[in-house]
């Protein structure tokens, strides 16, 4: 599959660029090997260096040759393992606080250049006019055509109170608009919330971050306080990348019954080999007091749907599979992507660090994530002409070097030739407009409402059968008279 389509998707400025992970930070101290190092490789490491040092063609620095082997040893393991220099380990961390500086717009790829999908609310990119569906042409003299979204991402990062000018292509406009926007802090919300109906509601949790659970826990009580009497609540993890852990077992523990255990880890660690609770200690850190301890007491029993695609990965399907597992909410949407690892964060100095898989996921009863993900109770596909895009954007069992699943049988995509595939999937992007979350337009949203009323839900057979399911008539879990009718194409 070529690059563009492993791209459509949402991607945050402040968010680590591609599938972000669930992390957990290590102590600085490390621990021994516990075995001596092999003599022979490392006699061959050394003489490699030995020659590249003079033979290359133009001299090499010590410091870029022996980052660079830390580097390949590390990425060489996994798709998330990385070595995390200064740069990108700062990028993490305010990823995971909610904080980075840019300007402040969610964006996809089309046609080879930047789309914007939505400017974040009284970011530079919003001041400045930024609107859906404008695409962007250049970053300051540099056409966008020939980059990749990560890098397109991180030409529009940078320090605060530097300037950027944008040359945007508009719809509907004969010219090309060219706006200077100069880059800020910029505190993103992870979770919007609302009223879609007078009587359901509408919690959309962006990406897990530090302040996810108690921000979610306000906007909650502000709904209850907007309508008591809410009928169902609709959780929208689509699309979204993951984060931190203690995030997505808070998020779990609202809707859960009090200390169930919501997702268990193993490693060859010991500390990894562990079982998290739906308890305070788990999600609330060091924080004395409990960020859920305000909720209303009819969150526990409300009818709950959890909508999820490809793109839903990590922290999201943990808390899709606990919710899933314990039969709290039904799963609509399309098969998540399949990130089931955990990465731990190890320093090696003062501004670096390792970020290493030490672990994989399991939901509570016992299915792996990884590689897998989470198969919808009832596919629903993001039209109500079931195209299927998602089932063809990149999953984590398509990545070079993933690793297995040590539960079940991987089931691979079938085979297709490529380059058809390819053109197919560009002229079916095309028609596909960009999706607010949220609105009237949104068409799994409507099914998920349509399920907790006890009204038909039209159901896709899923386009990449990875696990040999086939689409049927399915009764309606929610209790009520109703038919859910399939679709296939």
């Amino acid at each position: 599959m070529g690059s563009k389509f492993k791209n459509f998707g949402l991607i945050g400025l402040g968010m680590v660029a591609g599938v972000a992970v669930s992390m957990q930070f290590s102590a600085l101290a490390q621990k021994n090997a516990g075995s001596p190092l092999p003599v022979e490789e490392m006699r061959q490491l050394a003489d490699v260096f030995g020659l590249i040092k003079t033979d290359y063609v133009e001299p090499v620095s010590d410091n870029k040759l022996l980052t660079e082997a830390i580097s390949g040893m590390v990425a060489s393991l996994d798709p998330h393992s990385a070595y995390l220099d200064k740069k990108a380990f700062k990028e993490l961390k305010e990823g995971t606080q909610g904080k980075f500086v840019g300007l402040g717009i969610e964006v996809g790829m089309e046609d080879g250049y930047v789309k914007i999908v939505s400017p974040i609310e009284d970011s530079p990119a919003y001041r400045a006019g930024l609107k859906p569906g404008d695409l962007i042409t250049r970053l300051d003299s540099q056409t966008v055509k020939g980059l990749s979204l990560d890098e397109a991402v991180k030409k529009m990062r940078g320090e605060p109170n530097t300037k950027i000018t944008l040359t945007i292509a508009r719809k509907g406009e004969d010219k090309p608009i060219v706006v200077t926007i100069t880059r800020e802090l910029i505190k993103q919300q992870s979770v919007k919330a609302k009223l879609v109906e007078p009587d359901y509601a509408w919690v959309r949790i962006a990406q897990f971050q530090e302040p996810t659970v108690e921000d979610m826990s306000k906007k909650i009580q502000a709904l209850y306080a907007q309508n008591p009497h809410i009928k169902g609540l609709i959780l929208d993890l689509r699309n979204d990348p993951g984060g931190v852990l203690p995030g997505a077992i808070g998020v779990s523990a609202a809707f859960l019954p009090k200390d169930v255990a919501v997702v268990s880890t193993n490693g060859q660690l010991a500390d990894q080999k562990a079982t998290y609770f739906a308890k305070r200690e788990f999600y609330a850190g060091r924080t004395a007091s409990d960020p859920l301890a305000k909720l209303p007491d009819a969150i526990k029993q409300v009818p709950m749907v959890v909508l999820i695609n490809t793109g839903s990965a990590s922290a999201s399907e943990i808390v899709a599979g606990a919710l899933q597992d314990y039969k709290r909410a039904t799963v609509i949407g399309t098969q998540s992507f399949g990130k089931g690892s955990v990465q731990t964060i190890r320093q090696i100095s003062a501004d670096t660090a390792v970020k290493l898989t030490t672990a994989r996921y399991y939901t509570p009863n016992g299915r792996s994530i990884q590689a897998k993900g989470i198969v919808p109770d009832l596919n629903v596909e993001e039209t109500a002409e079931g195209d299927g895009l998602n089932s063809f954007r990149s999953r984590e069992a398509d990545l070079q070097k993933h690793l297995s699943n040590d539960k079940e049988k991987e089931n691979t995509r079938p085979k297709v030739d490529e380059l058809e595939e390819e053109q197919r999937l560009i002229a079916l992007a095309k028609k596909v407009k960009p999706l607010e979350y949220g609105s009237k337009e949104d068409f799994q949203l409507a099914q998920a409402l349509n399920h907790l009323k006890g009204l038909p839900v039209k159901v896709t057979e899923p386009k990449d059968n990875r696990d040999g399911d086939k689409a049927a008539e399915k009764s309606d879990k929610s209790g009520k008279d109703a038919k859910t009718e399939t679709k296939k194409k």
